[in-house]
């Protein structure tokens, strides 16, 4: 397959396939079964219903809410909507869900295939398939630090509902399976059906890896259980890609498995035996009819849908002039694109478009916020952009002012106007600063007669040093080249 990242071994080359599978947790806020809230952060077992609790004779209902969102989300990766779908009972040994089983879909799941495009900065387009997206109940949490001896359960996670997007084994490194992870949450985030928040577990991902020789049939997989970060999970394939390989060169076997990835040794470890579908003992939920689905809902469900981040990223590119890399690194964000289209009015959308890419988005990222709670307005980096098109301030001086955008929240004019900023245009102010330099520096301007015309930009650099960097360049450029060859007044 092109583009396939080849592992080198010591008996010859390896290629690797990758599956995901994403835990995205629904936008709703009730539970997948219940009316237990769903917010995140509350004390322990303040969100559980009886439902939740599995109490004698309490039966599921099922969250239309939910519903919808799954639907909303099949329709944005142009994937089948299975008007017909049914809910099963997944049968596991499930310490922290209190019922014993998981509410989950199998054989009918409410989306069927559908596909993905990742763009990868090599500029490569890379098109994943979709398997299926199927609704199910999250499962509460273990707590094991309480107690030297026991262990406690928190149930205000059973019962959150979940959309798992399993994907085809079409990613072939590492770098793609990134690439696809970001991409899912940009779609996600942009239509509203998971906040994305991997921090808080509300996207989390499994990784099915397996190695082969190129051209050979897919070899076993493993499972990585429980990713929570982009970077973790692109480690965690690359070290089990890894291990495969050794195992297979030293002539032994790989087993399937689940597996956990330890990112503070870089390792992952084995878990339990992977199940296949007929040890789950699948079979309907008797307390939940099949889902049927109405045209009409469907198509009304489809009208609510927004621009999506391809469609975005397409009219960014196309209206702004924008470079693919730099219109999908916005779209990545939901937030991004209307923050840019309001910083870029009347302004050059590419230069707009790398003050928030290079500047914005790094001083945010450095400060721990999001781009919501940016100190820095849409209309004040417009302004600020504007300023350097019209003259007023460098690029240099730009970086300062910005940097005290960011810490006071203060405007760019107004930090100007305190700071006595404004770039020098005029020539004679310019042509003095020059000749003090080029008085003070005779070495310098022999070796530039000389023919080392190189040193030109020496004296630049001391000219802009003189005037604290508020000359214009092009200013200084122009006269110094002029007064160097002899065609203004030395």
């Amino acid at each position: 397959m092109t583009g396939a990242r080849t592992i080198v071994g010591a008996t010859g080359d390896w290629e690797l396939a990758i599956g995901l599978e994403v835990h995205a947790q629904v936008a709703t806020q009730s539970k997948l079964f219940s009316g237990a809230a769903t917010a995140f952060g509350a004390a322990a077992n303040a969100q559980v219903s009886l439902v939740d609790a599995a109490m004698p004779g309490m039966l599921p209902v099922i969250n239309r809410a939910a519903v919808d969102q799954a639907i909303r989300t099949g329709l944005a990766l142009g994937a089948e909507i299975n008007r017909f779908s049914v809910f099963d009972r997944k049968n596991y040994f499930y310490p922290d869900l209190p019922q014993g089983y998981q509410i989950s879909q199998y054989r009918h799941p409410i989306v069927g295939a559908g596909e993905l495009r990742i763009d990868m900065p090599d500029g490569r387009t890379r098109v994943v398939g979709i398997e299926r997206l199927h609704l199910e109940q999250d499962a509460g949490k273990l707590v094991h630090d309480r107690s030297a001896t026991d262990s406690h359960v928190d149930l205000n996670r059973a019962g959150i509902p979940l959309m798992e997007i399993v994907s085809r084994p079409d990613l072939r490194d590492w770098e793609e399976a990134g690439a696809y992870l970001r991409k899912l949450r940009a779609l996600l985030r942009a239509i509203g059906s998971c906040d994305g928040n991997m921090e808080q577990g509300s996207l989390r991902a499994d990784a099915n890896v397996s190695v082969r020789r190129p051209g050979a049939p897919l070899g076993t997989r493993c499972e990585i259980k429980n990713l929570n970060s982009v970077r973790f999970l692109m480690r965690a394939i690359e070290t089990e890609a890894g291990r495969q390989v050794a195992l297979l060169e030293a002539g032994e076997i790989v087993h399937q498995e689940t597996r956990l990835y330890d990112p503070q040794r870089n390792e992952t470890r084995a878990m339990r035996s992977k199940e296949d579908a007929h040890d789950y003992r699948y079979f309907p939920d008797p307390d939940l009819v099949p889902l049927q689905l109405s045209e009409s809902r469907i198509e009304r469900l489809r009208g609510s849908l927004p621009e999506l981040p391809d469609e975005t990223r397409e009219r960014l590119i196309r209206d702004y002039g924008l470079t693919p890399y730099d219109a999908s690194v916005l779209v990545a964000d939901p937030d991004a694109p209307r923050f840019f289209e309001a910083a870029a009015r009347d302004r050059s959308g590419k230069r707009v478009a790398n003050w928030i890419v290079t500047n914005l988005f790094g001083a945010l990222n450095e400060a721990g916020h999001t781009l919501a709670e940016s100190p820095v307005s849409a209309p004040d980096l417009g302004q600020l952009v504007g300023l350097i098109e019209n003259g007023t301030i460098s690029d240099r001086i730009a970086r300062d002012v910005f940097d005290e955008m960011f810490r006071t929240g203060a405007s760019p004019q107004s930090i100007v106007d305190a700071r006595g900023l404004r770039q020098i245009q005029d020539t004679d102010a310019i042509d003095a600063a020059i000749d003090a330099v080029l008085a003070a520096n005779p070495g310098q301007l022999d070796q530039y007669r000389a023919g080392k015309t190189k040193v030109l930009g020496w004296f630049v650099g001391q000219v802009m040093k003189a005037t604290r960097g508020q000359a214009n360049p092009g200013l200084v450029n122009e006269r110094l080249r002029q007064k160097l060859d002899g065609d203004g007044e030395a």
